[in-house]
């Protein structure tokens, strides 16, 4: 896509007639960008031999309380919020828009309550434990169905273990939400370190590969000798690292963030592979500088974040507004409460900086292929930042046993649309669950 080339077009040049200046776009576009990539796999690196090693075995209960003296701390900052001036343009092209975060910084002063969020998570069984060296946070939720598989879900950025609050129940108990107890999961909910409860590393080499197999390390830990893994946005990296190393006792995952672009665009693309194309170079082009700015600056912006409740809220709002199906209008598909509920774990955990730093520590990403060569269930959600056609997924996934676009949902698809990705959850699993 030329640079006078209708932002909401779908053609595309092929591959040998794109300039070299687009294509250099493509492959410094880091993560969540499609194009190029280099021989070796994006998600490999030097350390992939390297064992997860943990300080500390034990699991402990883990219940949240946070101070009042953070909360009366807000408040304070919230009453005292001065906002900028009105953006010149009538369109969310500069960022998220003044009534818009005004809205919603006026309901989180005047009627948000924590502690109705923070009464529901302790109604479920939560715990911390060390895996190489570092305390991560998680919801380890067992269903009553004896034969259910266990599921480790990962979220994302801006998001949290918040996102899957409402997909909890019906993965657990499906025969009171509308399945059968074949659906059934036990659920397992890891904060990625830096993130919520977890722990803040202290130190570079937390990164993708890492983490997978801390995760693997924390399913064993919890007596799984089989289970499954689930993810979009950062979670779909680390589900696809997992995948990638083939951890023991992985079964299968899903994802609804595939990395399936072709290492060498179609010369002739498809009308499918046209709007993925177009997607990812207005991505490139557009979308991905909040990404530059926190892989190359996370503690700069940090200050910001740590200092500001509506600056905070203003920089989650506005990808929940340009990344989920609502026409840039996240009110139709998140409360006030749900919204917020997300933004307090960034605020009382004080991590803005420290989930910035993940894209630091993984600043090689692209959308570009990663084979994997265990069984691996795909959703296509139309309001994702790039929907990939199927072909694409076949070629990348030599074991895909699941494909679906939804009706509905974008980057937030559990936030956005519980029933839809419970529903997904359960169709893509049924017939691994017996396996």
């Amino acid at each position: 896509m030329s640079d006078s080339k209708d932002a909401g077009s779908t053609g595309i040049e092929p591959a040998e007639h794109v300039d070299e200046t687009r294509r250099r776009l493509i492959q410094a576009t880091a993560a969540f960008t499609a194009g190029v990539l280099p021989s070796t796999p994006s998600f490999a690196t030097a350390d992939d031999a390297a064992p997860a090693t943990a300080s500390s075995e034990n699991i402990v209960p883990f219940r949240i309380a946070v101070p009042q003296t953070v909360l009366d701390d807000l408040q304070r900052r919230l009453d005292a919020t001065r906002f900028p001036e009105r953006e010149t343009v009538h369109d969310q092209s500069q960022g998220a828009k003044l009534d818009k975060v005004r809205g919603l910084v006026e309901y989180w002063r005047t009627n948000y309550d924590w502690r109705r969020v923070e009464d529901r998570l302790n109604r479920y069984p939560q715990f911390k434990t060390h895996v190489d060296g570092l305390g991560i946070h998680f919801l380890h939720i067992k269903s009553r169905h004896a034969d259910a598989m266990p599921l480790i879900m990962t979220h994302g950025w801006p998001g949290s273990i918040i996102e899957f609050l409402d997909v909890i129940e019906p993965l657990l108990d499906p025969t009171a939400h509308g399945g059968q107890a074949t659906d059934a999961f036990h659920v397992v909910l890891p904060s990625i370190p830096g993130y919520g409860f977890s722990d803040k590393p202290t130190e570079k080499g937390w990164g993708r590969q890492r983490i997978a197999k801390a995760w693997g390390t924390l399913m064993h830990r919890l007596g799984y000798k089989r289970y499954l893994a689930q993810g979009g946005d950062w979670g779909s990296v680390i589900t696809t690292e997992m995948a990638r190393q083939k951890l023991p006792g992985l079964m299968a995952v899903h994802v609804n963030l595939p990395f399936v672009v072709p290492h060498t665009l179609p010369t002739h693309p498809t009308a499918e592979e046209k709007v993925a194309i177009d997607q990812v170079m207005r991505f490139a082009t557009n979308g991905s500088y909040y990404h530059h700015l926190q892989v190359t600056r996370p503690q700069t912006i940090g200050y910001a974040l740590a200092d500001s409740p509506a600056g905070h809220a203003a920089w989650i709002y506005e990808k929940l507004s340009a990344w989920s199906d609502s026409g840039e209008n996240p009110e139709s598909v998140l409360t006030y409460d749900r919204m917020l509920d997300n933004v307090m774990f960034y605020w009382v955990t004080n991590s803005g900086a420290s989930s910035a730093r993940m894209y630091a520590e993984n600043a090689d990403l692209t959308f570009g292929s990663v084979p994997l060569e265990i069984p691996v269930a795909v959703t296509v959600f139309p309001g994702e930042i790039y929907t990939p056609p199927k072909h694409w997924c076949e070629q990348t996934y030599s074991q895909m046993f699941y494909w679906n676009r939804a009706q509905h949902g974008g980057h937030f698809a559990a936030f956005e649309q519980p029933k839809i990705f419970v529903s997904e959850i359960r169709a893509a699993f049924a017939s691994r669950q017996r396996a």
